[in-house]
C-alpha cells in the first residue's frame, strides 16, 4: 500500500493534475459544469409531471425541457470553443467562436432551410445525442480561431479601434470554417453528425459495458483517495451519461424499452450512496465508533452526506487512509457490478428521463429517477451491502484512534 500510495503521490497524482489543466481537457470539464444548472431545470419539470397523472387539465411543461435539455448540443457548441480560448488566454475571437460553434454543429446536423424560408433540423441533434458531435464541433472551432488569434489584417500601430480591428480580423477564420463545413457537408454531401457518432461509438460501447461501467466508477474513487476530484472523469461519464438518458427517451417513445445502464440519473440513484465511494454508511458507522474523533466526524459528516456531499468525510478519513481507502474502492466495484445486473435483467426499470438533482436525498431521488419501488428496494440492499463492507475496515479504525487517543491524553 505504501509503494502505490507513493507512486500515486509522485507518478501518477501529478500526471493526472496536468490532464485535468491542460486547456482543451479543461474546457470540455468547464463546459459540462456549465450546463448542468440547465439540466437541473428539466429535472425539476421530471417531478412536476408527476401531477399530469392525477390532475386533470394540468399545465404541459414540457416547453421547458425542449428549450433546456433539448438544446443542450446547442450550447455545449457555444461554450467549448469559449471556454478554450479564455483558457489559452486569447480571448481576441471568443464570442464569434461560439457563435461559430454552434453554427458548425447544425451544419453538420445538416440543418437547412427549406422553400417556404421554415428553418428546420433534426431535434434529437440539438439536443443530448448530439453532445459527442458538439464537442468536436466546439474543439475544431476553437483550434482554427487559434490559428488565426496572432495574424492580423492590420499593422500595430494601426489608429483603427481595437474592436473594429478583431472584428474584422475574425472574418478569416470564419471564412476557414465556413468553407470546410461547405465543402464536406454542402458538395460532398457527407452526413459529419453520423461519421463522428461512428468514430466515438467504440468509447460508448465499452462505457456501457460492465466492465466499462464499473471500471469508471471504480476510478472515480480511486482518484478521489488520493485527493483528486471525481470530475476528472466528468468529460467521460458526463457525455456519455447525456446521450444515452436521450437514446432511453427515444427507445420509451417509440414503443421499445430503456437499455442503456450508464447515465448520470443511475449514477445518482444507486452509485453514489452519499458521494463517490458510497459514504453515506461510514457517516453512521462513524457515529457508532468509540473514538471521539470519529463520533465528531461523523456528526459533522452525516447531513452533508445524507445530501450526497462527501468532500468532508473524504477529506476527514478517506484520503491516504489505507485502512479506509480499501473499502472505499471496493464499494463502487461490488455497487456496480449489482446495479448494471439488476437493471439489465429487468428487476429495476432503467430510466428514461432527465433527472440530475444528485443532491436528492436517497431513496427519494431513487424512486424519482424511475417511478419503480423496486429501485428503492434495491437502493436499500445496497446500503446495507456498503455498510457490510466499511464495517470490519471502521472496526480496526475505531481501535487505532482509540489508541492514539489514550497516548494523548497520557
Amino acid at each position: 500500500m505504501k509503494k502505490i500510495i507513493d507512486w500515486m503521490t509522485n507518478v501518477v497524482g501529478p500526471k493526472a493534475s496536468a490532464i485535468a489543466r491542460n486547456p482543451w481537457i479543461a474546457s470540455i470539464q468547464e463546459t459540462m459544469v456549465a450546463t448542468v444548472p440547465v439540466m437541473i431545470i428539466s429535472s425539476f419539470i421530471t417531478i412536476i409531471s408527476i401531477l399530469n397523472e392525477y390532475i386533470p387539465n394540468f399545465p404541459d411543461f414540457s416547453y421547458f425541457s425542449t428549450f433546456t435539455m433539448g438544446l443542450s448540443a446547442l450550447m455545449v457548441a457555444y461554450l467549448v470553443p469559449t471556454f478554450v480560448l479564455e483558457k489559452l488566454r486569447l480571448p481576441k475571437y471568443k464570442r464569434q467562436a461560439g457563435f461559430m460553434g454552434a453554427a458548425l454543429l447544425l451544419a453538420m446536423s445538416q440543418a437547412f432551410v427549406d422553400e417556404n424560408g421554415n428553418f428546420a433540423v433534426a431535434s434529437d441533434r440539438v439536443g443530448a445525442s448530439g453532445m459527442f458531435v458538439a464537442i468536436v464541433a466546439g474543439l475544431f472551432v476553437a483550434f482554427i480561431m487559434k490559428l488565426f488569434s496572432k495574424r492580423s489584417l492590420f499593422r500595430k500601430d494601426t489608429k483603427m479601434p481595437k474592436f473594429l480591428v478583431d472584428s474584422f480580423d475574425s472574418m478569416a477564420p470564419i471564412m476557414v470554417i465556413m468553407i470546410c463545413a461547405y465543402v464536406t457537408c454542402n458538395l460532398l454531401h457527407l452526413d459529419l453528425y453520423e461519421i463522428v457518432n461512428v468514430m466515438v461509438s467504440p468509447l460508448i460501447n465499452i462505457a456501457q459495458s460492465l466492465f466499462g461501467f464499473t471500471l469508471i466508477n471504480f476510478l472515480m474513487a480511486f482518484f478521489y483517495s488520493f485527493g483528486l476530484s471525481p470530475w476528472l472523469l466528468t468529460p467521460v461519464y458526463y457525455t456519455v451519461g447525456m446521450d444515452a438518458i436521450a437514446k432511453n427517451a427515444a427507445a420509451v417513445a417509440a414503443g421499445g424499452k430503456a437499455t442503456l445502464v450508464l447515465t448520470n440519473e443511475i449514477l445518482g440513484a444507486w452509485i453514489w450512496l452519499g458521494g463517490t465511494g458510497c459514504t453515506l454508511m461510514l457517516c453512521v458507522l462513524f457515529l457508532l465508533c468509540k473514538s471521539e474523533k470519529l463520533k465528531g466526524l461523523g456528526r459533522t459528516c452525516i447531513l452533508p452526506g445524507i445530501f450526497n456531499i462527501n468532500e468532508p468525510i473524504v477529506f476527514g478519513s478517506v484520503v491516504f487512509n489505507p485502512l479506509l481507502m480499501i473499502p472505499f474502492w471496493i464499494c463502487p466495484v461490488v455497487v456496480s457490478i449489482i446495479t448494471y445486473v439488476v437493471l439489465k435483467a429487468g428487476m429495476v426499470t432503467i430510466p428514461s428521463t432527465s433527472f440530475l438533482l444528485w443532491y436528492m436525498p436517497i431513496p427519494i431521488q431513487t424512486y424519482l429517477v424511475n417511478y419503480d419501488f423496486r429501485g428503492v428496494i434495491l437502493v436499500l440492499v445496497l446500503l446495507a451491502l456498503t455498510a457490510a463492507i466499511y464495517y470490519p475496515f471502521v472496526v480496526a479504525y475505531d481501535k487505532q484512534c482509540l489508541e492514539e487517543e489514550a497516548a494523548e491524553n497520557k
